[in-house]
């Protein structure tokens, strides 16, 4: 027997020390098995697939039914900073036992690699643009050194883990060969007296006994069950045992057999395989034979069950493949449109802001479309990283250039900032005026500049234009006889001026222009104007007009006044105020929308639903009336 197994290594590649000595320690048993294999019909099924699927299946669950990975949901780890990065690795590694952590560190390394590799591309290019010669680029960072240094920490004691299960598994087998020899004897030695209390002892030891490693469970398993039926069949001395514990054992079969059956209706297929590998388990592990007449009988029974259930599974995963490649076709699909997805035209932000959102839509569409098993979901992520990274490479390019042309126009309104300050102060207010007028102009045409210089340039800029002119406007503000006479008219006129309810919109429009025709206040009297257009407002309150048309007639009002006193600052104060107003409007009525996706799947009656529609509708009345304020003073002169 040894030689045929010396024959039976030859032709395998490779022979392990271990394979060496576990033949050469257990020959006895080995010889047992190949035995076993010929004369047990219960459990020599070579020919049945379904059963040796289930029996490997078990054989693997039993090594690692204590030292299962646990599956978690793995985070996206591609938006994470490098710095996120290391903190979650050292939190993950901190919070986890070490075995159940390999899908989070993977993930983490991964996102790790790819953008350190692109950190370090874009540091050496800097190196070459400065004239750098490629050989002696070199790159060290803390965070990259604390980073290897979990990683090393990590790989350590996942080894060690390991190393500590392989010995664990190891001491299991040496157990149950201890407890398969303690067996033998018993049996060789059949002492009627006492053999029965020991042969439970034993099996209490067995089943005691930790699990071993896959390839030696089932071998291990057939070799103590082969003995424990020549145990039961020596039992002739003590038949009311044996028939009591057949009986038994029979009851244990066929209740396993109707846990079975009920399996068979199961809609979850996942539990009701996972089912069907512990019923053959405990019936295995837990449960003892029966009488000889009855041994092929009942385990035909759970044979044919067995069989059921896995042909549902059978037909359920072939459903779900069919399934799959719909998904993939239509992720394939997604890929393509992004991948041939035309840039070419893009000329503006606004340009490639609209490309931005379709590309971001075609990515929803390819995460909404299905989920796939990794084996066959990876190389379709790769098609799909690598599309998306033709778009992105693309628009990187295009804000490159755009971040160069926003430092040149920082630079030019830097230049009007230091001109519009040093005639801030200046009295020749002919060739000052002109100038400030020509700059303030200069500044509308130049474009954009680095958002965090934005507002500081042009509160720079503001300040010395604005000072220049309220000297300018000091300087104008001697009142002639004539203006005097303006201004007691004006006053006499809101004196008279009284709110009537009866009034309409032709009489309010006939009172504004009766305080025009009086003529053109002075500056240190124009709060006159402000006393007249609350007096205006309160008369328009009352009128029975729509609100966005009482909204308009104020304004027009206020810029009407602001244009015939020439006042451009007011009415360009005013025009920016509008054009935020605008900005501020679209992004509430944006962010609603934005929400309004979280509630696809609610519905239309949904109070949270009905609530944000009804803010929205708001807002977009809102925006109408600013639109056509703006509008309208684009139409003054000034």
């Amino acid at each position: 027997m040894l030689e045929n197994n010396d024959e039976a290594l030859k032709n395998k590649d490779v022979i392990t020390t271990e394979e060496i000595n576990y033949i050469s320690e257990n020959q006895d048993l080995i010889e047992n098995l190949e035995q076993i294999k010929v004369s047990n019909k219960e459990e020599s099924d070579e020919n049945d697939e379904v059963l040796i699927e289930i029996e490997n299946s078990v054989a693997e669950n039993a090594e690692k039914e204590e030292f299962n990975e646990e599956e978690k949901e793995v985070i996206d780890y591609s938006k994470f900073s490098l710095e996120e990065l290391a903190k979650e690795l050292k939190n993950t590694i901190a919070n986890n036992p070490v075995q159940k952590i390999k899908a989070q560190v993977d993930a983490i390394k991964n996102a790790f690699n790819v953008k350190f590799g692109a950190l370090i591309n874009e540091k050496k290019e800097v190196f070459l643009a400065e004239g750098g010669n490629s050989i002696d680029f070199h790159f060290s960072s803390p965070i990259k050194s604390e980073y290897n240094s979990l990683l090393s920490d990590y790989k350590k004691s996942r080894d060690a883990y390991y190393k500590e299960l392989e010995n664990k598994l190891n001491e299991n087998l040496q157990k149950r060969l201890v407890v398969i020899e303690n067996l033998k004897k018993l049996i060789e030695e059949a002492d009627s007296t006492t053999m029965y209390k020991n042969f439970k002892e034993i099996q209490d030891s067995w089943r005691t006994i930790g699990p071993v490693s896959k390839t030696r469970y089932n071998d291990t398993w057939k070799i103590y069950h082969h003995h424990v039926e020549r145990f039961y069949d020596l039992l002739h001395l003590s038949n009311d045992f044996r028939d009591l514990d057949f009986k038994h054992n029979l009851d244990e079969k066929l209740k396993i057999i109707l846990r079975a059956e009920a399996l068979i209706d199961e809609p979850d297929i996942n539990y009701a395989s996972k089912e069907l590998q512990d019923l053959h388990k405990i019936w295995k592990e837990e449960i003892g034979p029966v009488s000889r007449e009855m041994r092929e009988e009942v385990w035909q029974k759970f044979k044919d069950v067995t069989r059921k259930v896995h042909n549902k599974r059978h037909e359920h995963y072939k459903e779900l493949r069919s399934k799959f490649q719909e998904v993939i076709d239509e992720k394939h699909q997604i890929i393509k449109q992004i991948d041939e997805f035309d840039t070419s035209k893009n000329r503006t932000h606004k340009d490639w802001q609209n490309s931005i959102k379709i590309i971001d839509n075609l990515r929803q569409q390819y995460f909404s479309s299905g989920k796939l098993p990794y084996s066959k979901s990876e190389e379709v992520w790769q098609k799909f990283k690598n599309a998306t990274k033709k778009f992105n490479a693309s628009k990187n390019i295009f804000y490159k250039q755009e971040k160069k042309i926003q430092q040149e126009n920082l630079e030019k309104k830097n230049k009007l900032i230091e001109i519009a300050e040093s005639l801030k102060d200046s009295k020749d207010w002919e060739l000052a005026t002109s100038t400030m007028k020509k700059i303030q102009s200069d500044w509308k045409e130049i474009g954009h500049v680095p958002r965090k210089f934005s507002d500081d340039i042009w509160k720079r800029f503001k300040g010395a234009c604005n000072h220049y002119f309220d000297k300018l406007n000091e300087q104008k503000n001697a009142v002639s006889i004539e203006q005097q006479e303006i201004v007691n008219a004006k006053k006499q006129f809101l004196e008279e001026l009284k709110v009537e309810e009866n009034s309409s919109k032709e009489a309010v429009l006939e009172v504004i222009n009766k305080w025009k025709n009086l003529g053109r206040l002075p500056r240190n009297a124009r709060h006159l104007d402000g006393k007249f257009n609350k007096q205006v407002d309160k008369i328009l309150d009352t009128l029975s007009l729509d609100k966005n048309e009482i909204s308009m007639l104020k304004f027009m009002n206020v810029v009407d006044g602001y244009a015939e006193d020439k006042d451009a600052r007011k009415l360009e104060s005013e025009q920016f105020f509008i054009r935020k107003k605008i900005d501020e409007i679209v992004k509430e009525i944006q962010q609603l929308e934005n929400n309004l996706g979280f509630f696809s799947n609610a519905t239309d009656d949904n109070p949270l639903v009905i609530n944000v529609k009804n803010r929205v509708e708001e807002y977009k009345e809102d925006l109408l009336i600013w639109k056509e304020k703006l509008s309208y003073i684009k139409k003054l002169d000034f």
